[in-house]
């Protein structure tokens, strides 16, 4: 009796480990390049905000919300995009596409991560909970726009982006503080870092060109067509030029300026990649794009605290 309920407990375990692997898998967990891309800017933007150091709190919230809300839209967006998920060589073996992890599995998985993030901002203050529900709702909406939109990637970016308004609430605001109060430098960082995720997510969009033209999906790499690389180039030289000016008018300093210099080397570097156009050189320099951000993040926060 005692050795049937050991096998029975044991096999109990080890189909509880298989389905828990299965849920790393589905928000991608041994892949950080997702929300080291959403957290760089945000912590950029968290310590321009607060002027240096924004304590222990504000640093627990951003860092680990960024890392659930990533979590929780890889659940939604294997939803939705299941069918198409399966004919693209890139996301056939996904959990949720494959049938490993079911509709209603993903969504109460997504759900659940979604409702700890939010858990986290009401930590906050009012203006930066009322901003969480405006992300939230581009989040869900960037998985549709690649059906209606020729440039998806730019709903990516607003969604990719909203942490810079948040972090300016969250550390400027009080219980009494105001969405008008957001200043707009905010809005002028999320303008700029738009054009970042345009320029690595038309990366990733031209590792799947051929496969999403078979299918009918939209995205940035089919719009652009043979102008892809240069477009490519274009939003990095708009993005790292237009946050220098910004952090620039923010009072930062050389440092600063020396963090812009070594993500620009980056964005060379990047060229020398993508401009074959091979999926494994166009995925490389989509996977090492959080290199950028931490480089504009390095030197944000080095000019700050050596003022």
């Amino acid at each position: 009796m005692t050795s049937t309920t050991t096998t029975t407990t044991t096999a109990a375990a080890q189909r509880a480990r298989s389905r828990l692997a299965l849920y790393f898998d589905l928000v991608r967990w041994d892949r950080p390049a997702g929300w080291l891309l959403l957290l760089w800017p945000t912590l950029s933007a968290l310590w321009i905000a607060a002027d240096g150091w924004p304590g222990w709190h504000l640093l627990a919230v951003f860092v680990l919300g960024t890392i659930l809300m990533r979590s929780a839209g890889c659940c939604y967006n294997d939803v939705v995009d299941r069918d198409f998920d399966r004919h693209v060589k890139r996301t056939a073996a996904r959990p949720v596409t494959r049938g490993a992890v079911s509709v209603r599995e993903a969504l109460a998985l997504g759900a659940a991560l979604s409702l700890l993030a939010f858990a986290l901002v009401l930590t906050t203050n009012p203006p930066a909970i009322v901003l969480s529900f405006v992300g939230l709702a581009v989040t869900l909406l960037y998985p549709w726009a690649k059906r209606w939109v020729s440039m998806p990637q730019a709903v990516l970016g607003i969604a990719f982006s909203f942490g810079i308004p948040m972090a300016f609430a969250a550390a400027l605001g009080g219980r009494e503080w105001t969405l008008a109060s957001v200043p707009p430098v905010a809005a002028a960082l999320l303008a700029s870092n738009l054009f970042w995720v345009l320029a690595y997510d038309t990366e990733y969009a031209m590792v799947d060109r051929d496969d999403d033209l078979k299918i009918g999906m939209r995205t940035s790499a089919i719009t652009l067509g043979r102008h892809d690389v240069a477009a490519v180039m274009l939003f990095y030289a708009v993005h790292l030029a237009s946050w220098a000016l910004l952090g620039r008018l923010s009072g930062l300093g050389g440092w600063f300026l020396l963090g812009i210099g070594a993500a620009a080397a980056q964005a060379l570097w990047h060229y020398t990649l993508i401009r074959r156009r091979t999926r494994e050189g166009c995925f490389k320099a989509f996977r090492l794009n959080h290199w950028v951000g931490f480089a504009v993040f390095a030197g944000t926060a080095l000019d700050l605290a050596l003022r």
